[in-house]
């Protein structure tokens, strides 16, 4: 046995051993504690770093038109090349209906993380909120631009066999003193609003005849059914080069270089008359800029491909980047071309 002496000397042994053990032990604990502290740091910056990457999954775009037509066509023609850019899936939707309202008001309604953006067409989008009888508070200040794709400068043409037209002067001069048919693909379409300028600017008496589409026009045209078609470059030109149609005039500032023998209405004495629908691209309000930069710089890389650039001409169109500052100023003068004529859209 041991004596008193002995056992409180073994006693107190075993305390010390204790605290120096406790002593380990906690500095371990701490150490532990701190190594997965900062792992955990280290992961949840590398979660926060790869969640914000982007794009990190497929991106939706609104077509606000039916598959098959011109604007879904070149849509998804451009999208095989940005989702080269982007390295990810790009997946093209249609949302027909309300002149192209029912994509747009989709994609204002969507989370604004640059996953879904939107086609928009011009003079659409802007007569869908000018209009007051639609009640929209919506406008340009709504979307956050990515970049013009293509103009399509407005055309007057009519019917090969139509002897009382060889030239714009001849179509314009007739129409201020009589009543002359043209075809509109839709009321505040381009097609329509440009007979509504030269109405008010030239004193012409031009009266649309609405129909479903650029196909219908023509159509209509070819058939003697409607005096004069209002259409646009890319509806024309096969039908041009094949000698269906006299193109007479081209309402843009420049000659189309699809239609170069045809003249600018400038060039025949009209001047201050223009039309063309564009097609570009918008996110929602409230995209995140780095966001943002991403999808302009994708975008500005795939318009500016060569081969995107010649198959888009080859199905009658004709690529005009411009960037979101340059589409804004665009869009604000096409939208100030469609206020002046609100006395004769009844607004």
């Amino acid at each position: 046995m041991y004596s008193e002496k002995v056992y409180k000397n073994h006693v107190k042994g075993d305390e010390c051993m204790f605290k120096k053990y406790q002593g380990k032990k906690m500095l371990i604990i701490l150490i532990v504690g701190l190594f997965l502290f900062v792992a955990g740091c280290t992961n949840s910056e590398g979660v926060a770093k790869e969640s914000s990457k982007f794009p990190d999954g497929p991106i939706k775009v609104i077509v606000s038109y039916s598959a098959g037509g011109s604007s879904d066509l070149g849509a998804r023609l451009l999208m095989q090349y940005v989702e080269k850019e982007l390295g990810v899936p790009v997946v093209v939707e249609n949302k027909p209906g309300a002149g192209g309202w029912v994509g747009w008001e989709q994609l204002l309604n969507s989370k604004p993380d640059g996953n879904t953006i939107a086609l928009i067409n011009t003079p659409n989008l802007m007569t869908g909120y000018l209009d007051p009888t639609t009640g929209r508070d919506e406008s340009l200040e709504s979307f956050e631009l990515i970049a013009n794709h293509i103009t399509d400068p407005g055309v007057i043409a009519v019917n090969k066999d139509d002897d009382r037209f060889n030239s714009v002067e001849d179509v314009i001069e007739y129409a201020k003193e009589n009543s002359v048919t043209t075809t509109s693909t839709g009321a505040l379409g381009d097609d329509h609003i440009a007979s509504l300028k030269l109405n008010k600017n030239l004193g012409t008496k031009f009266n649309a005849v609405h129909n479903g589409g650029a196909g219908e026009s023509v159509i209509a045209v070819l058939g003697g059914h409607v005096d004069v078609l209002f259409a646009n470059v890319g509806d024309v030109t096969t039908l041009y080069n094949d000698k269906e149609l006299k193109v007479l005039g081209v309402m843009s500032n420049e000659r189309s270089t699809l239609l170069p023998d045809v003249p600018t209405l400038a060039e025949e004495g009209y001047d201050g008359v223009f039309s063309s629908s564009s097609r570009g691209y918008a996110a929602p309000k409230g995209v995140d800029e780095e966001v943002l930069k991403v999808l302009r710089d994708a975008f500005e890389k795939a318009i500016a491909n060569e081969e995107q650039i010649k198959k888009v001409q080859e199905t009658g169109l004709q690529v005009d980047y411009q960037n979101s500052e340059e589409y804004l100023e665009f869009l604000k003068e096409e939208e100030n071309g469609i206020k002046e004529i609100n006395d004769l859209l009844g607004w």
